[in-house]
């Protein structure tokens, strides 16, 4: 979102949609990191006839990576509606039509998220107590899960404050959100 698009949240929701977009920017940053590593990792290959050195665990480290960036993000984009739709089915519907349909996703993205949500601290504590670690660089697999179920609480919190807003939409016919 840029200074020419002000969001019309204030308050307490004006300050969650700023704390769902710093999370997304963490995850940018998590996603350079990931690049870093894969460049590193590419270097030190094109240098190891002269170095010997040779650096392990680039594809676990990319794999955990890029888990938690993708869920870094969800929450961004069930805020600012840029999920992807088929804007095809809906080219002709009011503006009431397409609330509707909004609010109908926003039921399914918060029942999605809790499920993830569960399912995944089962399988986060699964990891943990059974100490499971990369195979190459031993780093534990449960650390992924820590912001994996962060962003999942901050999507379902998302989904709700969509909901109210697209259910607000759709009593007034107004697609504005």
């Amino acid at each position: 979102m840029d200074d020419s698009e002000t969001s019309a949240r204030t308050g307490l929701l004006g300050a969650f949609e700023k704390l769902v977009t710093a999370w997304a920017l963490v995850g940018g940053l998590v996603l350079i990191a990931v690049v870093a590593v894969n460049v590193f990792e590419v270097l030190t290959a094109m240098t190891r006839p002269l170095t010997g050195y040779r650096f392990n665990g680039a594809v676990e480290l990319t794999a955990m990576g890029s888990a938690v960036v993708v869920f870094c993000y969800l929450p961004y984009c069930q805020l600012t509606d840029a999920n992807v739709t088929a804007d095809i089915f809906t080219s002709r519907a009011s503006p009431r039509a397409i609330a509707i349909f909004k609010l109908v996703a926003s039921v399914v993205a918060i029942l999605f998220s809790l499920l993830l949500l569960w399912r995944m601290s089962e399988g986060m504590a699964d990891q943990r107590d059974f100490g499971y670690t990369t195979t190459v660089r031993n780093v534990p697999i449960w650390y992924a899960f820590v912001p994996i179920l962060f962003s999942l609480a901050l999507l379902a919190v998302t989904s709700i404050v969509t909901l109210i807003e697209q259910g607000r939409a759709a009593i007034t016919g107004d697609d504005t959100t």
